[in-house]
């Protein structure tokens, strides 16, 4: 329910056509949010049968007609009770790569090592993104300092990995 939460909060600052609300998450949080236009569309209209907003149809010169939405009464309780049921509640975050380190000794130490090293490096430019993100949107901040934060635990957590993979290579050299 957060991407509903997301439409429904920025529905609420004004009324949206479907390409404005994904050129607004693309621009403002694009580093933050993993939203496809397709799944917008979509849930914009289960989220117009559940009567949380309305839209009408506007047409410009010759193009095609598109759907402005609004958020209705329903929708801003809705909005209200998802906004509650999200920031009270914790769900543990899955992180893209668990699996693959579950077989991480199937390689040998090297090539292991050398992948860990890519890893950090594009974690570290993660960062570095996120560190050099502007932010103008009030509570942006909040999730900036939040990836920020998981970023730097995951630099953290990856040269401990990585030393552990050394200390293990160094005793298999002296034991040779």
């Amino acid at each position: 329910m957060e991407r509903e939460l997301l439409l429904l909060g920025l529905l609420r600052g004004q009324e949206m056509h479907g390409y404005q609300l994904n050129d607004f998450i693309d621009c403002h949080y694009g580093a933050l949010v993993n939203l496809k236009k397709p799944t917008a569309y979509r849930l914009l209209n289960k989220m117009a049968d559940r009567g949380w907003v309305t839209y009408r149809e506007e047409r410009e010169a010759n193009r095609p007609p598109r759907r402005v939405h609004k958020i209705t009464p329903q929708g801003e309780t809705a909005f209200q009770e998802l906004l509650r049921e999200s920031l009270g509640n914790y769900k543990q975050a899955v992180f893209p790569g668990n699996i693959a380190l579950l077989f991480l000794h199937t390689l040998p130490d090297k090539e292991a090592l050398s992948l860990l090293r890519m890893r950090r490096t594009a974690v570290e430019h993660a960062l570095q993104t996120m560190q050099a993100h502007d932010v103008h949107i009030e509570g942006a901040s909040f999730v900036i300092l939040h990836q920020i934060r998981h970023l730097e635990t995951e630099l953290d957590w990856l040269d401990e990995v990585t030393a552990h993979l050394e200390m293990g290579k160094q005793r298999h050299s002296h034991g040779a």
